[in-house]
């Protein structure tokens, strides 16, 4: 390694940012949706995110959920490579049209019941993009979705939240599933 660079990286020192100070009421708002998932799940909630194309913005913030903060393993919650091991589909981005056949695809792999939750705003109302000659706009043009989280990007809280408004919709009222 060159002495300039050395002399540069002493210089410049570490660049990242201070771990952003949440606050005790946010804290205790994780932990309490934590337990109320355990309380509701009972078992793993397994999810295929798909990216319909996005920016990439809010799958940085479903990546955070991953994190030792907001821990979704410890919650029995698992994103799987495969929509047929899936309870649930995670779409980010507005569809494009390159996307529309894997999107139908993707939701026909799915076993039943399924649940489908459209991630920013983009999923949720086409957001920048809307609809033209290359995007079909939102998701619900093109398959069915039981639960929008508005946000550009979301973060990782509010992810958490319309996860579990999903599945709460699904254990209060297993009929108003989409079939």
């Amino acid at each position: 390694m060159s002495w300039k660079i050395v002399q540069q990286i002493a210089k410049t020192g570490t660049c990242s940012e201070a771990a952003p100070d949440i606050g005790e009421a946010a804290g205790a708002q994780v932990a309490r949706i934590q337990v109320e998932l355990l309380h509701i799940l009972g078992q793993a909630l397994t999810i295929r995110e798909v990216d319909a194309g996005s920016c990439n913005g809010c799958e940085l913030e479903i990546n955070a959920l991953g994190n030792p903060y907001y821990n979704l393993e410890g919650l029995g919650i698992k994103f799987v490579a495969s929509p047929r091991h899936a309870d649930m589909l995670l779409v980010t981005g507005p569809v494009s049209r390159n996307m529309e056949t894997a999107l139908k695809r993707t939701y026909d792999a799915t076993p039943e019941p399924k649940l489908v939750v459209a991630v920013g705003d983009c999923a949720c109302d086409g957001g920048l993009f809307g609809e033209s000659y290359a995007s079909c706009g939102r998701v619900s043009n093109v398959i069915p979705v039981d639960e929008v989280i508005m946000g550009c990007p979301p973060v990782p809280l509010d992810i958490l939240r319309g996860i579990l408004k999903a599945v709460r919709r699904r254990v209060v009222n297993p009929d108003s599933m989409v079939k």
